[in-house]
């Protein structure tokens, strides 16, 4: 038995492939990588999102002139980032006045109508708990936590439990709805395990991946499609998946995540491939091409990230 298969074999009777915890610094590195791979994905996204179909040949031609500007994904990653660098965990009401400020000095980065609405309500003071789960009536359900939580499933990588705890607690202050917070878990965890599957050979990873995603993700519509998802012809094209399983065009986390994790899980050892296949499907092609970007560069590192991109994407704020 070949080593990674033993390592596989060694996980499914363990729970863990990685059991040794990280240290502060570790995870700061981890989060920021995964940082980086979400916001490339989503500056790429964004750019080609009304071109989306031609994505390819507009990369053969030669990479588009940067600066390729980042999103609301990106501000609502960030604002998590500084929140576990401060406090090393998520505490909600200081990451609801993070989000608000943030959003208050930089509006214009693509938030969507409730987003503003709820954003703004908390600059004006109201308890971000009335707002978030008085949205749409019951809260939101739509993709914003599952967009921004890569950072989370990075710093908590070593403790699967950790993941799904904090991932919820980041989802909360925006997105109350059981689906909202369900993408968030989701995806947090998908992070995780592509840290965790990094030794492992790419099938072994991807039955990892999608194993401890579906466990760990709470019952629902979200749940239910990723699991349609990761049954999904691999051989599909984009478009034939994002058809089936929704490509963000709804802007909720069950007509989202799923076609994210089989674009991620397709491509899962080809960051550049796993972004171009993302954007090509159409729909929220920067939020889906931040969310698979997060989870391919867990398992690969920022060495995957084209360096063109990197230097074409705006620049990041790096705080501590």
């Amino acid at each position: 038995m070949r080593a990674g298969a033993k390592q596989y074999h060694a996980w499914r009777e363990s729970g863990n492939v990685d059991l040794r915890l990280m240290t502060r610094a570790e995870r700061q590195e981890l989060a920021w990588v995964v940082l980086e791979g979400l916001s490339v994905g989503d500056a790429f996204g964004e750019m080609a999102s009304y071109r989306s179909e031609n994505v390819r040949k507009s990369v053969e031609l030669g990479v588009p002139a940067g600066p390729w500007w980042w999103t609301d994904d990106t501000a609502m990653a960030l604002g998590i980032m500084e929140c576990l660098v401060a406090l090393g965990k998520i505490d909600e009401d200081s990451l609801a006045q993070i989000f608000a400020r943030n959003f208050n000095r930089d509006p214009d980065r693509g938030y969507g109508r409730m987003a503003r609405m709820v954003l703004r309500s908390i600059v004006a003071g109201e308890d971000w708990r009335k707002v978030s789960s008085t949205a749409f009536g019951s809260g939101s359900m739509g993709n914003g936590a599952a967009m921004r939580v890569g950072p989370v499933g990075a710093w908590f990588a070593d403790d699967l439990d950790r993941v799904v705890e904090e991932a919820t607690l980041s989802a909360r202050v925006t997105h109350w709805h059981p689906e909202g917070i369900a993408g968030a878990v989701a995806v947090g965890v998908g992070v995780a395990n592509a840290w965790r599957s990094r030794a492992l050979p790419v099938a072994e990873a991807r039955r990892m991946i999608a194993d401890e995603v579906l466990k760990r993700c709470p019952s629902g519509a979200t749940r239910t499609m990723i699991e349609s998802a990761c049954k999904f012809d691999s051989g599909a094209s984009p478009m034939e998946a994002g058809r089936a399983l929704g490509n963000g065009a709804l802007v909720t986390s069950p007509d989202t995540v799923p076609f994210v994790f089989w674009s991620a899980l397709r491509s899962l050892d080809d960051y550049q491939e796993a972004i171009l296949g993302t954007i090509e499907a159409g729909g929220d092609c920067d939020t889906n091409a931040a969310m698979v970007g997060s989870i391919v560069a867990a398992r690969l590192g920022i060495s995957c990230i084209p360096t063109e991109w990197r230097s074409a994407r705006e620049s990041l704020p790096r705080e501590g």
